[in-house]
């Protein structure tokens, strides 16, 4: 199994900091990573800590600032198709979620309430202050877009546009369960059993698992789908991420119920894929009415891991969205 060290040391052009630092570590400009598309250039990262984390966190370019944050079983990487081109008009700002990558692990509490995403959205709202950003434009993708979704409603005068990809909200998920939700998505239920059974289990057959996730498209590169896998290898991140899936099922639920008659007031893009679960089981845009006041949105041509399937066509609609 790799370790966390040898995790952080195979992408060494990154040089993923560790988080010992009292508040952040000082700012490092990101090297090119061997010339592979996976590289960040110009983009500095800093370890900020949080109220309850500590957060990787990628820092480039200028204009209005937007955070990007990524989904299962990936890193702040999803993003290193199209992060420098939206560098060219927006100060980007990627993240590992808490759980993720080279951000800590905290503790998940009896209730899961560690992973929920008010706390993970907390985290990201925490970072942006500290990157000097009161109200910015979010963008997320997958496990990111809940936490986003989530970020809009605790803090609505801090997120000044959003978009999620490929997603529904997760009380609509739940509420009802079917039997094509349950097949098409075996793994939220699969995630969420007692520690430490998922984790026991993947850690045996971890690229199995993650080949299966990824044999869908061409689009990923061998460098990107290494990363993600070495990070998933780490033990802690594996528990961390089934508890992300656990608080979905759980403490986020009680909080998604409890602001049921609230909605999201900033306007709202919704992207996903045509070729994935989620246009197949639902009327994604209709879905999203119900739950804020003014939306956009329509299928793409991918399938689910759409920054990296087709980035061009992101890029064209993020930055019509955004301005």
């Amino acid at each position: 199994m790799v370790d966390r060290r040898e995790f952080l040391g195979a992408w060494a052009s990154l040089a993923l900091s560790a988080m010992s630092a009292p508040e952040a570590a000082a700012p490092q400009t990101e090297a090119p990573a061997g010339g592979g598309s996976e590289s960040f250039p110009g983009f500095e990262r800093q370890d900020i800590r949080t109220q309850g984390a500590v957060i990787h966190t990628l820092r480039g370019g200028s204009g209005p600032p937007l955070l990007l944050l990524h989904g299962f079983p990936q890193t702040h990487v999803e993003w290193h198709k199209i992060a420098a081109e939206l560098a060219r008009s927006y100060t980007v700002v990627m993240t590992d979620l808490r759980g993720y990558g080279a951000s800590s692990k905290p503790d998940s509490g009896t209730d899961h309430s560690g992973y929920s995403k008010r706390a993970m959205a907390q985290d990201q709202v925490e970072v942006m202050r500290r990157c000097g950003h009161e109200r910015f434009f979010v963008v997320g993708h997958d496990r990111g877009g809940r936490v986003a979704h989530r970020m809009a409603l605790d803090h609505p005068d801090r997120v000044a546009k959003l978009a999620v990809i490929d997603i529904v909200p997760t009380y609509k998920l739940f509420h009802p369960v079917t039997k094509e939700f349950a097949t098409a998505y075996y793994h939220w239920f699969f995630l969420i059993q007692p520690a430490p059974f998922p984790e026991t289990l993947l850690s045996n057959s971890l690229d199995f698992w993650l080949d299966r996730s990824f044999s869908n498209s061409k689009a990923f590169t061998r460098e990107a789908v290494a990363l993600y896998k070495r990070a998933m290898a780490d033990r802690e991140t594996l528990h961390a991420a089934c508890e992300d899936y656990r608080a979905a099922a759980s403490v986020d639920l009680v909080h998604d119920e409890a602001d049921l008659s609230k909605k999201i007031d900033c306007p709202l893009l919704v992207l996903w894929g045509e070729r994935a679960s989620m246009h197949r089981l639902y009327d994604v845009l209709a879905t999203w009415r119900e739950r804020t006041t003014q939306v956009t949105g329509k299928p793409m041509p991918s399938g689910h891991f759409l920054p990296e399937e087709i980035p061009q066509e992101m890029l064209l609609e993020l930055r019509t969205f955004l301005g």
